[in-house]
């Protein structure tokens, strides 16, 4: 109510009543100023009757909801559940206009006003992750993939003759399709073995813009988080060599904004080369349900013409998620998930690493890798392939989702490309081995948990690698020796 209502209020129920739920309603009202006039994520989250609020205010700012509205168009903000209206505060119009998914609505004030904000409120919590330079950001409403497709695009315009992109290999699918649907030929750029880690071969990358020729090269495709024992781009490096050949770069940072040490890749790759812009998942490192991205960069003018690329309107349901869970969680409950998910990995790492050795495996060493980690599976590659990939089917079924198990010598073709030793992310590394991967929201009984169904599901593998083992060498002695062999049955015969 406004203060007029409230003053109307007093002639009905006792004055200082009314004036104490005034006052609360101002508190509520207040938080709503801070976000509009600051853009800034709060610093503190707020409590649920404070965000329904807020967005009740904006849904009543568009036109669906006017009391009185007629509607002759073909969008008009009809929905025919009322279940589907509550679902999206009856927010119906979406974002953007026709031929701009950052332009305002006329129809709709509330959702265009709720879109400013959302972009905000990321672009600051951007900042606060570590890129502390970055300049502008959009949310969009598709996942990473296509994010960077809309990426691409718009660097079309920008270099017209350009049919290159070269890319550092991660293997992993939406990213490689994500060149290919923009209509550009990936330059695939082998990781090179260091230790146990797979690495950035710069030397190839500036080999490869060489042989190509620099303006033929649509930018270099490079990647942050990633599966151990790849690790994340040599950024700085790949950055400096884009600013020498003038060279675009855009940067794959999928669930790199909860990792400090991408962040700051990220921060200085901009800081001493090149870096155009970066993108990442909203349900990776938010928590909230797939089907949105960021697009952020250090120009503004360049990230307004990746918006433009976006044909048509837009949904408003992944912004309207993200700035519902970041006002929930404040800057400082957000802060308090990274650094709950950083101590996790830790834990992790040694859990995995005394399970391994247990085992007769070991954790591979891939300091570079903040997020990932990767056990050796030697001993069941001996035995065969089958146990490596039975391993990963045995989690499955024990409620283990999210870890990997990566056979050597795997292949996969992907649009016409072969990849050898398919999610490795290399032709032929040393060993199978077993992902996992310590992402924002993990708690300490999800690692426990993991830890012993992998111990118990070991066990199950190597005994029944263990009996097949015995029967083989059996059979191999009764061939060899079989006068020995029936003594000795013999023997044991009489002992019983």
């Amino acid at each position: 109510m406004n203060t007029e209502n409230f003053s109307l209020s007093e002639q009905i129920v006792s004055p200082s009543y009314i004036q104490q739920g005034a006052q609360a309603r101002r508190t509520h009202e207040h938080l709503i100023k801070m976000l509009i006039e600051k853009g800034k994520c709060p610093e503190d989250g707020w409590d649920e009757s404070t965000i329904e609020l807020f967005l009740h205010e904006l849904a009543v700012m568009d036109s669906n909801n006017f009391l009185g509205n007629c509607g002759v168009g073909e969008r008009e903000g009809r929905v025919a559940s009322n279940l589907v209206s509550r679902r999206h505060y009856r927010l119906m119009h979406g974002i953007g206009r026709s031929g701009d998914i950052a332009a305002i609505q006329p129809k709709a004030a509330g959702s265009s006003l709720l879109n400013k904000i959302t972009n905000s409120v990321v672009l600051d919590i951007l900042r606060a992750a570590g890129v502390r330079t970055v300049s502008s950001c959009f949310v969009v409403p598709m996942a990473t993939g296509m994010s960077l497709t809309l990426c691409f695009l718009a660097l079309r315009h920008r270099r017209p003759k350009a049919k290159f992109i070269i890319w550092p290999r991660i293997d992993q699918k939406s990213c490689f399709k994500s060149m290919i649907t923009a209509g550009f030929e990936p330059v695939v750029i082998e990781n090179l073995l260091e230790g146990d880690e797979l690495r950035t071969d710069l030397q190839m990358v500036e080999s490869k813009i060489q042989q190509l020729g620099a303006e033929n090269v649509l930018c270099v495709h490079s990647t942050t988080s990633c599966f151990a024992p790849r690790v994340p781009d040599r950024l700085e490096q790949l950055a400096q060599i884009c600013k020498t050949y003038d060279i675009p770069h855009i940067v794959n940072n999928a669930y790199g904004v909860q990792l400090s040490k991408c962040m700051h890749l990220i921060q200085q790759g901009a800081r001493v080369g090149r870096i155009d812009a970066f993108v990442q998942s909203l349900d990776k490192n938010f928590m909230v349900p797939v089907g949105g991205a960021i697009v952020a960069g250090f120009d503004d003018v360049f990230i307004n013409e990746i918006s433009k690329m976006y044909p048509g309107r837009a949904s408003a349901s992944p912004s309207t998620d993200v700035l519902i869970t970041l006002l929930s969680l404040g800057v400082n409950g957000y802060k308090h998930l990274l650094k709950e998910r950083k101590e996790m990995f830790t834990y992790l790492s040694t859990e995995v690493k005394k399970l391994s050795e247990a085992h007769g495996e070991r954790l591979l060493e891939t300091p570079h890798n903040p997020v990932s980690l990767a056990m050796s599976l030697k001993r069941f590659h001996e035995h065969s392939d089958k146990a490596v990939t039975q391993l990963g089917s045995m989690l499955f079924t024990r409620l283990v989702s999210g870890a990997r198990v990566v056979p050597v010598c795997s292949e996969q073709m992907i649009n016409g490309y072969t990849f050898h030793g398919f999610m490795s992310h290399t032709n032929n590394y040393p060993c199978p081995y077993l992902n996992a991967a310590s992402a924002i929201g993990i708690k300490k009984q999800d690692v426990d948990f993991f830890i012993k169904k992998l111990d118990k599901c070991l066990k199950t593998l190597l005994k029944e690698k263990g009996i097949a083992g015995a029967e083989m060498e059996i059979e191999a002695e009764m061939s060899a020796k079989s006068e020995d062999y029936e003594q000795n049955c013999q023997k044991v015969s009489k002992i019983d």
